[in-house]
Parts: C-alpha cells; structure tokens; sequence
C-alpha cells in the first residue's frame, strides 16, 4: 500500500491529484500539506480534493512539523485542530517525529492529543528505527526516509519483527526507473511504502513510482 505525501498545490499538478483519485484502492493514505502545516485559513483547492479523496475512501492526513520534539505541544495540538475543523482530516502525519526513549514522554501527550482531535490515523515520521516504545502510540511509524542509495543498506532491527508490516512505512525518494522499491519494502517488514523519483530539497512533488498521471 502506497502512503503518498504529494507536496504539491492541486492548482499547480491537478493532473497528479486525480491520479491520485483514481488509484484510491492503493492508497493507505494521502499527507495533506497546504503550506508546511495548515496555513491561515482553509485553500478550496485543497479542500476540494481532500473531499474527493475521501469520498474514494482514502484516509487524509494533516502534515504537521513536531521539529524532533522541540517544537510546543500546544502549536502541534493547534495544526491538528486546524486540519480537523477545516479539512475534515481523517488523521494526523507528524513529521520529524524524534526516535529516542527519552522524548517517548512528549510524543504520548501527542499522540493522546491527535486522537483527542479526531485522528483515526495516526502516522509518525522518524526517518529512522526509533526506539521501540513508539510502536504503541502510532498506527503507523516510518522507520526509513531518504535516497535509494542509502536505502539499499538499512538495516532493520528485531524488534521491529514483533509488530505486523503494515505497522511500518518507507519513504525514498531519488528512486531509478525499474528500481525495486516496493520489493525491497516488503522484504525489510514494511508493507506500507511510497518511492519517487524526485531528489533535492524537494523530492516529494510528484507520484510515486508506477502511479504516472496518464495512468
């Protein structure tokens, strides 16, 4: 199942959002990011397409920015209620999320928050393995993000064995032609992934792998 954060406005790559639309049975979620968080106000563009997305059955996540847990609980809780109250969000992607023990604390008050706000789903971007405490506030945790080179060398730790795949998502971008992403996925115990082409500062503006807009 493909988790896809298109960081794109829908007036900008309308073509990339209805193909989005159209493979909705593929898509464990869509991040919904109008403007590095919220913004200041609900964007019909957005609005339009979140209602789509959800009328296919696609869950839609508000993204919203933690900064590795320096950023306040009460301007995260604010992003989450923003989602909820102008895009019907079906749950939450928190972004930067920290992987060490010792913040498990400030991620529960979180996560207790998210699901407060209405969040059914709830995603935590580490980028990395975190500690495994996490697994018991997310429904999903993304254990991998970065560029296909460095993804063909991660390596997985046990702990991860204990918790089903579809616990675990992987983000990689800077993926070739034919490159066997999702494969790669599965074996490494993540049943939920999304691989772009894209590179740089910012390689999350187009579809994944095998969803062309043609398509």
């Amino acid at each position: 199942m493909l988790l896809v954060p298109l960081y794109e406005h829908p007036a900008d790559r309308p073509e990339d959002w209805e193909a989005l639309i159209r493979a909705a049975d593929l898509l464990r979620a869509v991040v919904l990011n109008p403007a590095s968080g919220p913004g200041t106000g609900a964007d019909e563009r957005f609005l339009a397409v979140c209602h789509r997305l959800k009328d296919a059955g696609v869950p839609v996540l508000g993204y919203v920015d933690t900064d590795y847990g320096r950023r306040r609980h009460g301007a995260v809780v604010q992003d989450l209620l923003r989602y909820r109250d102008w895009y019907g969000a079906d749950g939450a992607f928190l972004d930067q999320a920290a992987a060490e023990g010792e913040l498990l604390p400030h991620y529960r008050r979180l996560s207790v928050a998210a699901r407060a706000a209405g969040a059914h789903t709830l995603v935590l971007n580490h980028g990395a393995h975190p500690h495994p405490g996490y697994a018991e506030l997310a429904d999903v945790l993304v254990t991998f993000e970065g560029p296909w080179d460095a993804y063909q060398a991660v390596e997985v730790p046990e702990w991860t064995g204990a918790h089903p795949p579809e616990r675990f998502c992987h983000l990689v971008y800077g993926v070739p032609p034919g490159a066997p992403a999702a494969e790669l996925a599965r074996r490494r115990g993540a049943a939920v992934h999304c691989a772009v082409p894209g590179a740089g500062t910012h390689p999350w503006a187009g579809l994944p792998q095998g969803l062309g807009a043609a398509g």
